[in-house]
């Protein structure tokens, strides 16, 4: 991975494939960072179904859509990317794993204190990539506002834009 400490000296086309290259890493954390929102939105569904006292059944397409759909606030202001996130991906893997681990396959079964850890231990696990991805931003915008800077200043012509 190219030094983006002093972006000025990168050339252009090194600025360029920088920022493709943090933008597809940030579009993986993305990925896993939501993939581990939805798992610990379907826990705490399950410790409100408890609390509720709704009878115990399999978790139906019904039970996660209704999870799924609940308005969980603002999200990013970025554009959405078209992405394809491998499962072998080794930040995948280590969400599968660690969902193995703590039993979030077996939601309806566990006892409470051990339900309370899946939820506890998958924030976390969010938390940690929530803060990988706002470093990723910073080195992003950092890159992105060099290239506006050359734009801008006339040292890079804008019809290459159309080339790239």
């Amino acid at each position: 991975m190219t030094d983006i400490s002093n972006a000025e000296s990168l050339s252009t086309a090194e600025i360029r494939v920088a920022r493709a290259a943090l933008q597809m890493q940030e579009d993986v954390i993305s990925f896993v960072r939501r993939m581990a929102q939805g798992r610990c939105d379907l826990a705490r569904d399950e410790q409100r179904r408890r609390v509720d006292g709704t009878p115990a059944s399999g978790i139906s397409v019904a039970d996660i859509a209704n999870v799924f759909g609940q308005e969980r606030g603002g999200g990013s202001s970025r554009p959405p990317r078209e992405t394809n996130i491998s499962a072998e991906d080794p930040l995948v893997v280590e969400l599968e794993k660690l969902c193995e681990a703590i039993g979030f396959g077996e939601l309806r079964t566990l006892d409470d204190q051990s339900l309370e850890s899946v939820v506890q231990q998958l924030s976390s696990f969010e938390m940690s990539r929530s803060v990988e991805r706002k470093t990723l931003f910073g080195s992003i915008d950092a890159l992105t506002t060099e290239l506006v800077k050359r734009y801008k200043d006339g040292g890079v012509n804008v019809d290459s834009l159309l080339t790239d």
